[in-house]
């Protein structure tokens, strides 16, 4: 019989205030007991709708059903029969606005909770289990995957999975992309990132880091050494800067500096590990997506004392998800809103000593459907300051597009894709992730991914370029959060 509680099990967390002092993961998970009690608020509809706001189609009643009944193992089964990477999707997709936003369960009281039960199934079965590595015979085919992001990796593993021979080049020294560089150990620990990885190479996927594809070697050079076909997953690593005076002062970082330096470089231990990093006690943070919240949260873990975020919109118009949001705030960040910077101070010696800002209120909607922040008049103000931190958004990296004739890409970067197949203008090379739509989510990237594969297996298969049923492209929405 349904549990019909309006309210989701609680997830155990780190109280706030011990949490905010390190960088252990903020929610402990679900135990069994209460994986199959939220299980049981499932209704099992018969239409299904929380599959349709899935980018990557899991099954969700079906797992949820066996969790309810205790088969944890026929649950992670049903999940990996379409997202290779459950544990990780389980912690940061943003499932309020897809699948548990179509959930009826939302109609009166809150969703099923869809995440922490993904989570759960996956963490059981690495705790429980050995993984599975099933493999198609051979092709002897090889295929290149430049970027080991959520797009790259889901691509490699479906491709090896059919058979063929797949090598990922990756341009930092570790593989994971901006599960490894971009979020913070306390929301997605590198140990699952890592166990994923070692996943991969179970397949017979071969990583090669440390290799700037467009740099060292062009997609065209990739063909030369026998690749038949190539799948761009670069990302969108880019940073983009409000061009405002004094953000050349020291002490202004871009949040993709700030993060790399603290989640791939272990900056948040030193001096265990050689990497420092200056956040003084006061630092702001300009931006109100994830990126910002994870680095306002990093910051306030470093020992900054106030940490402010930055945005020139309402609460209510701030693009990070909402349980961001709440931690955030129970962490102790403190929100300036309707707040934007129009100066970086700084002393003679050029370190940040403040930031000069203006209050904003809010006018007409804009293109993004968000009321266009408006500047009032006489209102600029200052806030004393010993960091900055630039949240704003990323676009794609341009080396790729420098070095490959014939690649097609917008204006702002994007590479112009097929939007059934990820095919792009040049023959045999697929794109997906935020290389092509400019900053957005991991399950977004990886179901480009999955795509792609379907693609490329196709393509070699046939010898022939798949059709695209519409003609239509990606035209990639360049996100930008602030």
């Amino acid at each position: 019989m349904a549990n019909m509680s309006l309210k989701k099990v609680a997830i155990p967390e780190q109280d706030p205030n011990a949490r905010n002092k390190n960088f252990a993961e903020v929610s402990i998970g679900y135990t069994p007991e209460m994986a199959m009690e939220e299980a049981t608020r499932c209704l099992q509809c018969k239409h299904k709708p929380c599959i349709a706001g899935c980018p990557v189609n899991v099954r969700i009643p079906e797992f949820i059903g066996k969790v309810a009944v205790g088969e944890f193992e026929a649950a992670y089964d049903i999940i990996t029969s379409t997202n290779a990477m459950p544990a990780i999707c389980g912690r940061v997709c943003p499932q309020e606005t897809q699948c548990e936003e179509l959930c009826v369960r939302a109609i009166k009281g809150e969703s099923v909770g869809i995440g922490r039960l993904e989570r759960f199934v996956a963490d059981w079965y690495m705790a429980n289990r050995q993984q599975k590595a099933e493999v198609a015979p051979a092709k002897h085919r090889k295929v290149a995957i430049v970027g080991s992001g959520p797009a790259g990796l889901t691509c490699a593993s479906d491709l090896a999975k059919l058979g063929y021979d797949v090598t990922i080049f990756e341009a930092f020294h570790v593989p994971g992309g901006v599960l490894m560089y971009g979020i913070p150990e306390f929301r997605l620990p590198k140990a699952l990132v890592q166990s994923e990885i070692d996943n991969l190479r179970k397949l017979g996927v071969k990583i090669e880091t440390n290799m700037v594809i467009g740099k060292i070697l062009t997609l065209d050079e990739l063909y030369d050494e026998g690749y038949e076909a190539i799948f761009i997953g670069t990302g969108a690593g880019l940073p983009s800067f409000m061009k405002i005076p004094g953000e050349n002062f020291n002490g202004v970082y871009s949040a993709n500096e700030f993060l790399t330096r603290i989640n791939l470089m272990k900056a948040y231990k030193f001096p265990d590990w050689d990497t420092p990093i200056h956040v003084g006690k006061r630092c702001a943070v300009i931006g109100g997506g994830n990126v910002a919240m994870d680095a306002a949260r990093s910051a306030k873990r470093l020992g900054a004392e106030d940490v402010y975020i930055v945005y020139r919109r309402s609460e209510h118009e701030l693009p990070a998800r909402l349980e961001e949001v709440h931690h955030a705030k129970e962490e102790g960040i403190i929100l300036k809103l309707l707040t934007n910077p129009v100066e970086i101070l700084g002393d003679e010696k050029g370190w940040v000593t403040g930031m000069a800002c203006v209050e904003m209120e809010l006018g007409e909607p804009d293109s993004s459907g968000r009321r266009r922040p408006v500047e009032k008049q006489d209102s600029r103000f200052e806030l004393p300051m010993d960091t900055v931190i630039v949240a704003i958004g990323q676009t794609p990296n341009p080396l790729i597009k420098m070095t490959t004739p014939g690649l097609e890409t917008q204006k702002w970067g994007g590479i112009v894709v097929d939007d059934h197949t990820m095919a792009t203008s040049k023959a045999g090379v697929y794109a997906g992730g935020d290389a092509v739509t400019g900053a957005a989510t991991v399950i977004l990237a990886m179901g480009a991914g999955k795509s792609a594969a379907t693609a490329i297996d196709e393509y070699l298969t046939t010898g022939k370029a798949p059709d695209p049923e519409s003609g239509a492209v990606i035209l990639g929405s360049q996100k930008v959060e602030y």
